[in-house]
C-alpha cells in the first residue's frame, strides 16, 4: 500500500506576516510592481496557499524616482522622465454623467507619486476581496522617510530581488 502524501495547507491563524523595506529609485514600474505582487500574495514562501492571505508587509519609499522604460526625453523636475510617461493615461470614472477622468503618468508623478506604484500593484493581484485585503498590506511613500519603524522593516532579501 502506497503512503498518503498530503500538502500543506496554510491557515490564516498560523500566517505572520514579515515587513519589507523597497527603495524605488530608479527602478522600472512594472518590474517593481510585479515583485512586490508576488510578496503581498506570498508565494515567495513554500507555504503559500491560493486562498489564504499568506503575504508579507511591504514599505515602499522613494516612489517618485521610478521611472518607465523607452526614450529618455527632458523634463524640467524629473530626471528620470521618459517619452511613455507622457504616453501612458490612467483613466477612471467618477460617478456621475460625462466623469470620465484621464491624466498621465507624468501628470500622476508630480501630484500623486504613489498612485502609480498602488495601481500597478493592485492591477498584479487577485480581482476579490482576498485582493483588497493584500493591497492594504502595501505602505507607499514618497521620500525617504516612512512611518513604520516600529515594525522594523528588513530590505529585501537578494532572491526576492530577480
Amino acid at each position: 500500500m502506497q503512503p498518503v502524501v498530503r500538502s500543506y495547507v496554510a491557515k490564516k491563524e498560523e500566517v505572520q506576516p514579515d515587513w519589507y523595506l523597497v527603495d524605488a529609485t530608479g527602478e522600472v514600474v512594472g518590474r517593481l510592481a510585479t515583485r512586490i505582487a508576488t510578496i503581498l500574495m506570498g508565494k515567495h514562501k513554500p507555504t503559500y496557499t491560493p486562498h489564504v492571505d499568506c503575504g508579507d508587509c511591504v514599505v515602499v519609499v522613494n516612489c517618485e524616482q521610478v521611472r518607465f522604460t523607452g526614450k529618455s526625453e527632458a523634463h524640467p523636475t524629473n530626471p528620470n522622465f521618459t517619452r511613455k510617461m507622457a504616453q501612458k493615461e490612467y483613466d477612471w470614472f467618477t460617478g456621475y454623467p460625462g466623469g470620465r477622468k484621464i491624466a498621465t503618468a507624468g501628470e500622476w508623478l508630480e501630484s500623486h507619486p504613489d498612485r502609480i506604484l498602488i495601481e500597478a500593484v493592485r492591477r498584479m493581484l487577485p480581482k476579490n476581496k482576498l485582493g483588497r485585503k493584500m493591497l492594504k498590506k502595501l505602505r507607499v511613500f514618497a521620500g525617504p522617510n516612512h512611518t513604520h519603524q516600529a515594525q522594523q522593516p528588513v530590505p529585501l532579501p537578494e532572491y526576492l530581488k530577480k
